[in-house]
């Protein structure tokens, strides 16, 4: 049984202009101990896959399909259960971290009461707990940090106690939402040892949101690419990202290499007006007519009409 299994998942959002298709069916399974990263572009629908683990969705989305933890219906869980379930066993490291803690109260007693609200009633052991966590994600002097206010943290220093607040419980599962996003180089690389330490250390199942494939083959073995709110190719980081097979794969890739050579022509679709059949065949240069009228299933791991019934590989 997967640890995390996430089976024909649709997220849509009401709107005057339409019905916004966040999530088109997707499909995603994580062994315990595994890592896993969502990579695609901004808008693609990662987030909003892990928000709907996380069952932070607001109340205006309309879901469908289902989300299995550890055997677990998530979709099906009264809030009750769900609340301890997220934070304890289930923890996201959310994108601009700073925007996640109360500018008016330190960074110390905000790690305090993550600790308290899963379980750890005596202020003086939450204390020590925060203490151990800002350590262990190597805030230097933890004890002058911990009255410090946000403010006062640099972006790397925010993150660390972000991770930290994750931690507290050392989850099972850790999602981690563009964990290096608005950091400089050196911060960022810094941020991936940190987190790649910590999943080793603790064995933690790991989901990666992020566009940043560098990240991603540093971080995961596994990876799924996302395009307009589907999965288009899955599989070994290593095989997805030296071998792609699907054309929007092969397009990332080559626009991540930076020389100028791969801008991916055109743009991603509207999410309330996606095209018929592959969402990807209006920027496609390899689109058949079939590509404009079926979506493709998914087929050793590929979602794409060139790898379907004929047998071709390239």
């Amino acid at each position: 049984m997967p640890f995390l299994e996430i089976r024909d998942l649709h997220v849509t959002f009401p709107t005057p202009a339409g019905h916004v298709r966040a999530s088109d069916g997707v499909d995603l399974e994580i062994s315990e101990g595994d890592s896993l990263c969502l990579v695609g572009e901004s808008g693609c629908g990662k987030t909003i896959v892990a928000l709907a683990v996380m069952r932070l969705l607001p109340h205006s989305a309309i879901i469908t399909g289902r989300i299995r933890f550890k055997g677990e219906d998530l979709l099906g869980l009264g809030e009750s259960r769900m609340r301890r379930i997220r934070g304890r066993e289930i923890a996201m490291i959310f994108e601009q971290p700073a925007t996640c803690f109360n500018p008016v109260l330190t960074v110390g007693d905000q790690i305090v009461e993550a600790v308290r609200v899963h379980g750890e009633r005596s202020r003086k052991a939450a204390r020590e707990r925060a203490l151990e966590l800002m350590s262990m994600v190597g805030i230097a002097d933890p004890i002058k940090r911990y009255g410090q206010y946000p403010h006062e943290f640099s972006g790397g220093m925010i993150q660390r106690a972000m991770i930290a607040m994750a931690l507290a419980f050392e989850p099972a599962l850790l999602i981690a939402d563009e964990p290096t996003t608005s950091l400089d180089v050196t911060v960022q690389a810094q941020i991936i040892e940190l987190l790649a330490d910590l999943k080793a250390r603790l064995r933690t199942t790991l989901l990666l949101i992020t566009h940043d494939l560098a990240v991603a083959s540093t971080l995961c073995a596994q990876a799924a690419v996302m395009y307009a709110g589907g999965i288009v190719e899955k599989g070994a980081t290593r095989r997805v990202f030296k071998s792609p097979r699907h054309p929007y794969t092969q397009a990332l890739l080559a626009a991540a290499s930076g020389d100028g050579s791969g801008v991916i022509r055109g743009s991603v679709p509207e999410l309330t007006r996606l095209p018929e059949g592959c969402r990807f065949h209006p920027r496609c240069p390899r689109a058949q007519d079939i590509c404009r009228e079926a979506m493709p299933a998914i087929e050793d791991g590929v979602r794409c009409h060139l790898y379907q019934h004929s047998g071709v590989t390239a």
